[in-house]
């Protein structure tokens, strides 16, 4: 008789050890043991002994064949029943004779709960806010904010309404304006070391701080940093200081916005931000940046990788300069730096392959490297066949049909950007194409530029560079999956508070990735967000007795849980 037969006929005593023991392992069962032409009913337990599990029999019921022709069997069912309540809980729901009270979702909090105490943030916030009369919890007001705006962004507004529908520990008591006053207790500037916006200290800051001492196991690649910058822009006024018109990456000049710097180690894992009024240029943020990352965290030596908006020619000189000791691998700004003016960048045999053709489309983009030393600095060209053939391609088109639109009128082409860059002016209104713009285009078909003081291979110095994609993932998922903008806050505290937010959702989220990784798994965000979210706590009540059940685990749940170290809650507990 299968397994499947003797669990639909003695399924109590099974069912009631799965419910009491959770995910484990039955100890307890029910079996069909053969001697001879006779079957006997037994439950049976598992028992080991040392590194070998033992059966016992607990009790012998009598022949499985009487036992069940006589009915005797359901009356031992119906008296084991008497004794697990739980089971009778789990089959009335499962009828539909009972009506849940109130559900809720489990997952969310379960798991990131943990990583938030793994990574030691709650001791950090009560080192950090010992002697002060706050009447309720900031730090588990920042969790909320936190676990908000990874499952689900929005403002704090919608924060406070949507954790009712979910169990997080301590968050019953948290208000609106409670977590008002917990980010602005973020962005707080607790020194002012400067007159400039580069020298602010943070609550914030501190916490980064403090979280990289804890965790420096974690940042063991800190030989290598990369820094980028995005900007942030505000629908109302953005703050005292901080929302201000300037170069906009989101192509919105016309609101006041912030930038936002993110510098990670060199396995992609977040450091630290910076955050500066939105007219601030890329270029004067590298070297503040660098002189904070040595001073805060006590990185007596580093090599930074930034791309070639951060470049200019005052930047160079500091970076070189004795007092910061500094390695990097940096961008050039090839058509405008004055000495590859007339430059030209036949694909010869100085150039080395360091990723041949793809074969498939999963593989690495194809790479070569050339190495030049030009006025005493070393240069890198880098090349990329495909990104040549794009290159071209979209020149091509873009003049045939600058070529079609000029038959008609060529007024209303300056505005067009795309168009521009090949135009020449013939009198005060009259335009032509440029062939000479679409030669001096075609050089650099596939070409960037990489400058380093590093003496690494070129291959190495261009690898390096080709990862700064971790920080543009970075602002992808900041500005996407965690939906930072708009941001509603009208103080510089609280704004800086609500952006930090989004990089401690990102720090928990990248620590996800890894131990998901460290257990051979890999899933998307929205997989593992749906499939956390679906995991809930059901209330009903039966006899007058309030019981708890859990719904089933599904998709990736399962393996969420095990990597992070989190038990599987019971099936069904009396509250």
């Amino acid at each position: 008789m299968c397994s499947a037969t003797i669990n639909n006929i003695f399924p109590c005593i099974k069912a009631s050890n799965d419910l009491l023991c959770g995910a484990r392992r039955c100890t307890v069962f029910v079996r069909i043991k053969k001697a001879g032409s006779n079957s006997y009913l037994q439950i049976v337990e598992n028992q080991r002994e040392g590194k070998a599990v033992h059966q016992r029999v607990i009790a012998t019921i009598g022949k499985a064949d009487e036992l069940i022709e006589s009915g005797k069997l359901d009356a031992i069912t119906r008296s084991f029943l008497k004794y697990t309540k739980a089971v009778q809980v789990v089959d009335a729901h499962r009828d539909g004779s009972l009506i849940a009270r109130r559900n809720r979702s489990l997952g969310p909090a379960l798991v990131f709960d943990r990583l938030w105490k793994d990574l030691g943030l709650p001791s950090v916030f009560e080192a950090m806010l010992q002697g002060t009369r706050f009447r309720f919890s900031i730090e588990r007001s920042v969790f909320l904010a936190v676990l908000h705006r990874l499952f689900c962004p929005g403002s704090d507004r919608s924060a406070e309404r949507w954790k009712d529908d979910f169990i997080i520990d301590g968050a019953d008591e948290i208000d609106l304006h409670h977590l008002y006053r917990a980010m602005d207790w973020l962005g707080h500037t607790s020194i002012q070391l400067g007159s400039d916006h580069f020298s602010h200290r943070c609550n914030m800051d501190e916490i980064e701080e403090r979280l990289f001492e804890r965790n420096k196991d974690l940042f063991t690649d800190m030989d290598l940093v990369f820094f980028d910058t995005t900007s942030i822009y505000f629908e109302g006024e953005g703050g005292q200081d901080l929302g201000r018109r300037g170069h906009s990456k989101d192509s919105r000049p016309d609101l006041p916005q912030m930038i936002v710097g993110a510098i990670l180690d060199g396995r992609g894992r977040p450091v630290c931000c910076e955050m500066w009024p939105g007219n601030v240029t890329d270029v004067t943020t590298l070297q503040p940046v660098v002189e904070r990352l040595t001073t805060r965290f006590g990185i007596a030596s580093l090599c930074i990788v930034a791309d070639r908006g951060m470049v200019s020619n005052d930047t160079m000189t500091k970076l070189e300069s004795s007092e910061l000791n500094l390695r990097y691998i940096l961008g050039v700004r090839m058509r405008k730096l004055g000495i590859f003016k007339d430059e030209h960048f036949p694909i010869d045999d100085s150039f080395i392959e360091v990723t041949p053709p793809r074969m498939k489309a999963s593989d690495p983009s194809p790479l070569k490297v050339s190495e030049r030393m030009i006025e005493g600095k070393r240069y890198i060209v880098c090349y990329n066949e495909e990104q040549a053939r794009k290159d071209r391609h979209d020149r091509e088109a873009i003049v045939e049909s600058l070529r079609e639109k000029l038959k008609e009128s060529d007024k209303n082409l300056v505005g067009n950007t795309g168009y521009r860059k090949y135009l020449a002016q013939h009198g005060e209104d009259h335009f032509d194409i440029d062939e000479g713009k679409i030669i001096e285009d075609a050089r650099f078909d596939g070409i960037w530029i990489l400058t380093t003081n590093m003496p690494d291979p070129a291959a190495d110095i261009a690898r390096h560079y080709k990862e700064l994609w971790m920080v543009e993932d970075v602002f992808r998922s900041v500005k996407t999956v965690l939906r930072t903008r708009p941001v509603y806050h009208h103080n510089d505290g609280s704004i800086r508070g609500h952006v930090f937010c989004s990089f401690l959702a990102l720090m928990l989220l990248k620590e996800l990735e890894s131990r998901l990784a460290a257990h051979g798994e890999a899933y998307e965000w929205q997989d593992i967000k749906r499939d956390l979210t679906a995991l809930q706590e059901i209330d009903v009540e039966m006899n007058g007795e309030p019981w708890t059940l859990r719904t089933e685990l599904r998709g990736c749940c399962h393996d969420v849980l095990k990597a992070t170290g989190v038990a599987v809650p019971q099936r069904v507990k009396s509250s």
